[in-house]
């Protein structure tokens, strides 16, 4: 695993989760309906990575040998599948994009880490504002350079679909250093309503008042309710743009969210007809290249610990010339690499 330096490092507090778990909920029941994989298509321009073409059985294609780090010695897990989740900012179904550069944001970014050798869920929460190298295209979709940005823009040089994906995916890859990708999936907000219901709705301890007219929406801080759909839309999306880091305080209301819904969807996963229930209702929210039938197949039997199973990147977030900006702290990401896709190999 080679340390390259891709951006500017700043040290700071550890940031506060990134997560938009309910798209696993889906996931889980797209798998029971049956494998979903969309036809790929020929991408000009740049080299697509191994993600457009997941090779879950070749064990021995990425990483081999060693790493050192601090005087110990680490092996990569090559039992771990990683798989991308991206929430777009839309409330629309998914659609091919009008040109190049308006795929729409990622204002959700977690990965799914998923350890077969121990039977263990993990999440780590990437922040939409984190600073890394983005590939820019133009409207036509030619390549441009690459320049540090937010990384929740480089969904938006895309289709909306596929490039849009996979440029994410690439640009992830990237922050993690190289760690491999093994599938990704995006969620277009207006879907979360819908998930929601299809749950059964999701019990909280309001963390924020909350008010949204238009979707009818009041939510007192410290009240505990089951949120229906259009609650749920407005506790995971809403946030005050005006407020510095305002993105922190809709990023502790996406982590209770989350804890309390894996728990809830791994139960939901055994009952055929609600995993078709759900998937009916926000399929035309979704896309993804993840073979879902394999993937549940392996997800059934997995545990998932909200209270240690949910990782977020250390870093600080800064005002800078125009927008927030989330600096990663390189070394504690590392470090966080190492202990959940790294085994320490002793002697």
């Amino acid at each position: 695993m080679a340390r390259h330096r891709h951006h500017r490092k700043r040290r700071g507090s550890r940031a506060p989760l990134v997560a938009f778990a309910i798209i696993l909920l889906l996931l889980a029941g797209v798998a029971i309906v049956g494998m979903f994989v969309f036809r790929r298509e020929e991408e000009g321009g740049r080299q697509a990575s191994a993600v457009e073409a997941p090779d879950y059985d070749n064990e021995d294609k990425w990483s081999e040998g060693l790493v050192s780090y601090n005087g110990e010695s680490y092996r990569y897990n090559k039992n771990i599948r990683t798989y991308l989740f991206l929430g777009i900012d839309t409330d629309e179904p998914v659609h091919k994009a009008v040109d190049g550069i308006s795929g729409g944001q990622s204002d959700a970014l977690f990965l799914l880490v998923e350890d077969r050798d121990k039977d263990k869920l993990s999440i780590i929460s990437i922040n939409r504002n984190t600073m890394t190298n983005v590939s820019m295209y133009n409207r036509e979709g030619e390549y441009i350079d690459d320049r540090v940005l937010q990384i929740c823009l480089q969904h938006g040089y895309g289709d909306g679909e596929r490039i849009s994906c996979q440029h994410a995916a690439d640009c992830v890859e990237n922050l993690f250093f190289g760690i491999p990708i093994h599938g990704y999936m995006s969620l277009n907000m207006g879907g979360i309503g819908l998930l929601n219901d299809a749950l059964g709705g999701v019990e909280v301890t309001v963390l924020q008042s909350l008010d949204n007219a238009a979707r009818g929406v009041h939510l007192v801080e410290g009240e505990t309710k089951v949120l229906n759909g259009d609650e749920a839309y407005v506790y995971v999306r809403s946030r005050d743009t005006s407020e510095f880091d305002s993105a922190s305080d809709r990023l502790r209301r996406q982590e209770q969210y989350l804890n309390v819904m894996i728990p809830q969807m791994l139960r939901k996963i055994r009952g055929a007809s609600s995993a078709v229930s759900i998937y009916n209702k926000a399929e035309d929210y979704l896309y993804s290249n993840i073979d879902f039938a394999r993937l549940a197949d392996e997800m059934k039997d997995m545990e998932y610990d909200s209270s240690e199973g949910v990782y977020t990147i250390p870093g600080e977030t800064v005002k800078g010339e125009r927008f927030e900006e989330y600096w990663p702290d390189e070394d504690g990401l590392y470090e966080l690499i190492l202990q959940i896709f790294y085994d320490k190999v002793d002697g």
